[in-house]
């Protein structure tokens, strides 16, 4: 469990939407380094990078993507992934990625992530066999849920790459056989397919189209929401703690960042990197030292695309209560 000591709500506001003082004097602020990073092998010379869109004062006009800190591609404000080619088999990469604001002004860098592209397989022709079975689901008004069966291989599946009305939109690893698009609009009707990826780089034939419509208008956020959110007290040293767990939202990327609301008033933000929680994530923080006090709690995650998910439903507990 982590243990951290909330914060005033005035600091936190702050905090998380990463604001800090410019070096050069200009009023407005830097924009805040990316967030939950990943980097996945798309094949033995390919690498797919992704992070969390970044809320900047002056707006975000491009993501820079490094390389062993060495730019290798700008990427516009709306997106937040790309593929890195031309890579070595059977090696190492450390990728990076920094948000510049209209202004000009470059953010700090965020966490750097290791990946290490499989070996090529020798005179390997054979793309993989089709994906089966592309199902799915309206997640709302702005996201889609998609799965489908495994490829075979004679070799290995290495990722497995989704596309929206032909145009290649993400990518996930080959043990993979699900995500979730976000940051789509409100009652539009999309075509998605899937294709795999092999080592070598071929491609399967695309299974789908699948056709889906998201909901119209707003909705509620219940499909982004964090699942199975449980609260319980313990005592340790004479203080209390409240013990946090849930599941994390499922996503075409990793929610590395959570907005927790304390008595109906934003307490603090928990924020991962690229290791952030993908099955089910624990949070413990003091609370006092005083027994018998009643808390109300619920969190949000913020999506791969910069926007909050829906709120998990409300817990109440009490310190003393135990579990």
């Amino acid at each position: 469990m982590r243990r951290v000591v909330l914060y005033t709500v005035i600091l936190l506001l702050v905090a998380s939407c990463g604001w800090a003082g410019t070096d050069d004097g200009e009023s407005g602020a830097l924009p805040g380094a990316p967030a939950a990073v990943t980097a996945t092998a798309g094949s033995a010379t390919s690498v797919h990078v992704m992070w969390n869109a970044v809320l900047a004062a002056d707006g975000v006009r491009v993501y820079e993507v490094y390389r062993d800190r060495a730019k290798v591609a700008d990427v516009p404000a709306g997106e937040h992934m790309v593929d890195v080619v031309r890579l070595r088999p059977a090696t190492t990469y450390v990728f990076s990625v920094r948000a510049r604001d209209r202004a000009g002004r470059l953010g700090p860098p965020s966490r750097e992530v290791a990946v290490t592209t499989p070996a090529a397989s020798a005179a390997d022709r054979s793309p993989p066999a089709r994906p089966g079975r592309l199902t799915g689901r309206s997640a709302g008004s702005t996201a889609v849920q998609l799965s489908w069966t495994a490829a075979r291989d004679d070799r290995k599946v290495v990722s497995y790459d989704v596309y929206q009305s032909g145009v290649k939109i993400h990518s996930v690893g080959g043990a993979q056989t699900a995500t979730v698009v976000t940051g789509l609009r409100p009652g539009t009707r999309y075509a998605f397919t899937v294709r795999a990826r092999d080592a070598a780089d071929n491609l399967s034939p695309a299974a789908g189209p699948l056709r889906l419509t998201t909901a119209p208008g707003t909705d509620d956020g219940r499909d982004t929401a964090p699942a199975a959110f449980r609260v319980a007290s313990h005592e340790a040293d004479g203080a209390y703690y409240l013990d946090l767990s849930w599941v994390p939202p499922r996503t075409d990327g990793t929610v590395g960042e959570y907005q927790l609301q304390l008595d109906g008033r934003t307490a603090t933000s928990l924020v991962w990197g690229a290791d952030a929680p993908r099955k089910r994530a624990d949070y413990s923080f003091y609370a006092g030292v005083e027994p018998g006090v009643r808390h109300r709690l619920r969190l949000r995650g913020r999506l791969p695309d910069g926007t909050w998910g829906g709120w998990s439903a409300e817990r109440v507990v009490t310190t003393g209560a135990g579990r």
